[in-house]
């Protein structure tokens, strides 16, 4: 890997991060001594989403829409009295 000095590096910067987006990278240092090292950001690999899972392990009420919609009436609305 090559070594590139920090003026360099603020020089051509557009043009070493173009090279080390392609593969080659470099370290950056200053009188001599390595600072930071420069290479491209491989893909994160994607958690793989596991859809249906929990299938026949959960269930839900038949009426879950409507679930203690007389409470929640009664809660905005009062019992009618």
């Amino acid at each position: 890997m090559k070594e590139i000095s920090l003026q360099e590096a603020r020089s051509q910067l557009s043009r070493l991060l173009h090279e080390a987006a392609n593969g080659d990278g470099f370290v950056i240092a200053k009188d001599g001594k390595p600072l930071v090292k420069v290479v491209a950001v491989e893909d994160a690999p994607k958690p793989k989403r596991r859809v249906g899972f929990l299938k026949g392990q959960i269930s839900l009420p038949a009426d879950f829409d409507s679930m203690h919609a007389k409470d929640i009436e009664e809660m905005f609305y009062g019992n009618g009295k």
